[in-house]
């Protein structure tokens, strides 16, 4: 499995909403819950209406496809927030994986 350097830097941010993003830039990714809305990408391309805001990010990709079942997880994140989705038949012994490294589940 080979890395690529991404050669720019990042910007990671909640804005109040997409519609002043510019979907045609080349890299973005946009994070929508319940609670934000978040967004990385390039430094240059943040937009100005931003309610938070962290530049001075750095990052690779993975060149290739990783297959779900080399590590059973996915991980997505939003600037206030991780989540890690597990498949349905795993997320029992995951729970369970959590509860015994000391997490407390709500």
């Amino acid at each position: 499995m080979e890395l690529k350097t991404l050669t720019f830097d990042l910007t990671v941010c909640k804005v109040p909403s997409v519609e002043a993003l510019d979907l045609s830039r080349d890299f973005y990714f946009i994070g929508k819950t319940d609670e934000e809305i978040s967004l990385v990408c390039r430094t240059e391309d943040t937009p100005e209406q931003t309610t938070q805001r962290e530049d001075g990010w750095k990052g690779f990709r993975i060149q290739g496809v990783l297959d779900f079942t080399l590590i059973g997880i996915f991980a997505v994140s939003t600037y206030n927030t991780d989540y890690i989705l597990v498949k349905d038949e795993n997320f029992d012994r995951a729970m369970d994986a959590l509860k015994q490294a000391g997490y407390t589940v709500v």
